[in-house]
């Protein structure tokens, strides 16, 4: 027999098992199955069974998640350094909704190795505890902004808002040179701040009778109470972060950008081992 002929006839091909290399009896390796598998067919035919049985696994199921909710305090864990928005901070963030930013920036930073490597510590549910609503966004076309603050110069934010594509050519975000023009003045946000306490951010009286001038002296700290803006709003940035005169819809937006993901330490952070 030449090495190309071939063994047709299976009971000669020591390489293939056969029937009659297997015993008598063939035993059955199917799983046992359990009157529910054996009776799905009930269920599947009978709307109204189908559709009880559901309400019941859906009650178990959410019982489970919510009961143990009653046993906290608080679900939020109190951070080190936390505090509310800042007048000027505000208004930048009233911006960043109304310009539609969250559409494409996430605020949320998952704690998987390849986003901390990039963005920097995972969030936290207290960095996002005085935000109505909150801007963890739900796609990144742009990357995420959670610990954007201090990462670049108020020029590279001025830049990039006059034209993406100067500092990014591939960038696909469009241009906000309009919001440098635009004035912005603090008539209407001690009103704005008043709502928002409404809703728990803890502003106190004192930040609401302080609130124009804090909104003026941070962007223009020459001619305002730093100290005192600082004693209510640690960390805050105070300069003119548009470098033109006046406060301009820029010098909020950036003062709000510059802030984001500043104000925990996260050298000395410990997570509550019980949340």
């Amino acid at each position: 027999m030449s090495d190309n002929d071939q063994i047709r006839d299976p009971e000669k091909d020591p390489k293939v098992s056969t029937i009659s290399d297997l015993p008598e009896e063939v035993p059955n390796e199917l799983p046992h199955h359990s009157w529910v598998f054996r009776h799905h067919h009930l269920v599947e035919t009978n709307a109204l069974l189908l559709l009880v049985l559901s309400f019941i696994v859906v009650t178990v199921g959410g019982l489970v998640q919510i009961v143990p909710l009653f046993y906290l305090d608080n679900t939020i864990e109190s951070v080190e350094g936390m505090r509310p928005y800042a007048p000027l901070e505000l208004a930048g963030r009233d911006i960043y909704v109304r310009e539609g930013c969250y559409t494409c920036h996430s605020q949320m930073i998952r704690p998987m190795r390849d986003e901390v490597d990039r963005y920097g510590h995972y969030s936290l549910a207290a960095e996002s505890m005085y935000d109505h609503p909150f801007q963890w966004g739900s796609k990144r076309t742009g990357p995420d902004l959670a610990r954007v603050g201090d990462r670049y110069s108020d020029d590279w934010h001025v830049a990039h808002m006059h034209n993406p594509r100067d500092i990014v050519p591939e960038s696909i975000m469009p241009a906000y040179p309009f919001l440098a023009t635009t004035p912005i003045n603090a008539d209407r946000i001690g009103a704005i701040m008043a709502a928002h306490r409404a809703t728990g951010v803890p502003y106190t009286d004192e930040m609401l009778a302080s609130a124009r001038a804090d909104f003026r002296a941070q962007a223009d700290p020459d001619n305002g109470d730093v100290d005192g803006l600082l004693a209510r709003y640690p960390k805050a940035p105070a300069r003119n972060f548009d470098g033109q005169a006046g406060i301009s819809e820029l010098d909020a937006l950036v003062a709000y950008l510059q802030m984001l993901g500043t104000l925990v330490d996260f050298s000395t952070f410990e997570p509550d081992a019980s949340r």
